[in-house]
């Protein structure tokens, strides 16, 4: 979309403005104005409609990640999130920028096999027809013609559990640039039959695993000591450190990493509540639930920063197709492949963590986020159009962003 994300003074540009700096065509400019999405494509989209949600859409600027300048699109109702990724990725591109790397797009499908007499007969009876097994999973699948398909199988033995020993058979599926729901929960119906058949067991669950670890996300940066200060560096390591041993401390550490990563997902029409899932049950692999990042000191005094988690993502199929302002983000955003994709979000997640983590180690979260949520509180007490910014501007002043000081601005504007 652009030669470079770093837009100065984006942020104080008009809303047309900030478009045409996106190259966007007419149409698309008018559908980002309108919403994009008509009550009857929305009556299309999903059952029982009664109207349509509408979230901000922003760019996060200064991105580079791999020497590539990306403008990151995030639909999030929450204040500061995207001014907090526009920062820290200032302070990553001063020292060289992010490097991000994903897995092939492997994705696990799960059949549950029960009612077995025997389950390792079972289990040898399925590892000796993996060949069949696998064609047949792939019979109807649409992936194979773009070069994706079915490219392993494992067998999984539960001995004792409530009801009695199970199979649980993984078929590793490469969905090309695609999420693959679809694609995977087809290929676990279509070799259901043949498995009962094979067995003399019963079929129950045929359906994808979130869990993907198979197809894993990771991004790497570096700050510079002489960007964030000594002091700060330090607090964010024990920051880090906290949220490696106490759960508590983890859980809101990963939700911040997730503001950035959901909010790119959003936009783009993709799953954000698979990725949740996926990466949350990543964080607690080890048995104790875990930061997603790591943070340190190099012998420099710089900030090292690295983020690993399972990214399921796609740039084709589903609603990454039929809604108008996904495509319009994903043009934004200008990644090419599933792949290429998942790393972005990756260096997203880091750079979100990263801008939360400054925040804390400094002056605080309050300070920087209530300025910015000081609008939101002049639109509850009701302001509008122009009084918002003036009742906003005066409760930053005051640093009293608070509704009740709010409604009494606007009443003497009355």
């Amino acid at each position: 979309m652009t030669a470079t994300s770093r837009l100065e003074g984006f942020y104080r540009l008009s809303v047309s403005e900030r478009q045409r700096r996106l190259n966007l065509t007419e149409n698309e400019i008018a559908a980002l104005t309108n919403g994009g999405v008509s009550l009857d494509l929305a009556n299309r989209l999903i059952e029982n409609v009664v109207g349509i949600h509408g979230l901000p859409l922003g760019v996060a600027t200064n991105f580079q990640i791999n020497g590539r300048d990306y403008l990151i699109p995030m639909a999030i109702e929450e204040p500061s999130v995207v001014a907090a990724a526009s920062h820290a990725a200032k302070l990553v591109r001063n020292a060289g920028g992010f490097t991000a790397s994903a897995d092939a797009p492997l994705m696990i499908g799960q059949v549950q096999v029960v009612d077995l007499r025997d389950v390792d007969a079972a289990r040898e009876k399925i590892l000796a027809a993996r060949d069949e097994i696998l064609r047949l999973a792939d019979s109807k699948s649409t992936l194979v013609e773009f070069g994706g398909g079915t490219r392993d199988l494992e067998v999984r033995v539960m001995r004792d559990t409530r009801v009695g020993a199970m199979l649980i058979v993984h078929l590793i599926v490469d969905v090309r640039d695609a999420m693959g729901a679809n694609s995977v929960n087809t290929s676990c119906e279509t070799i259901a039959p043949f498995i009962e058949k094979l067995t003399g067991g019963r079929v129950v669950l045929r359906i994808l695993s979130n869990l993907a670890d198979k197809r894993v996300a990771r991004a790497t940066c570096r700050v510079t000591r002489e960007d964030l200060g000594d002091d700060v560096v330090r607090n964010i390591v024990a920051a880090q450190v906290m949220a490696e041993v106490d759960p508590y401390r983890a859980t809101t550490h990963n939700k911040g990493i997730m503001n950035g990563i959901d909010a790119v997902v959003v936009a783009t029409g993709n799953d954000w509540r698979a990725i949740e899932a996926g990466a949350h049950a990543y964080a607690a692999r080890g048995g104790q639930y875990r930061a997603l990042t790591t943070w340190d000191r190099d012998q420099n005094g710089d900030l090292i920063g690295s983020l690993e988690l399972p990214i399921v993502s796609g740039i084709i199929g589903g609603t990454v197709n039929a809604h108008p302002l996904a495509k319009i983000a994903l043009k934004i955003l200008g990644v090419q492949t599933a792949p290429e994709f998942a790393g972005v979000l990756a260096a997203v997640g880091l750079a979100q963590n990263l801008g939360a983590l400054r925040a804390l180690a400094a002056e605080g979260i309050q300070q920087g986020h209530m300025a910015l949520h000081a609008r939101q509180v002049a639109i509850s007490a009701g302001a509008q159009g122009a009084q918002i910014d003036r009742i906003a501007e005066q409760l930053v002043t005051e640093k009293n962003i608070a509704l009740n000081r709010a409604k009494e601005l606007l009443k003497n504007e009355s």
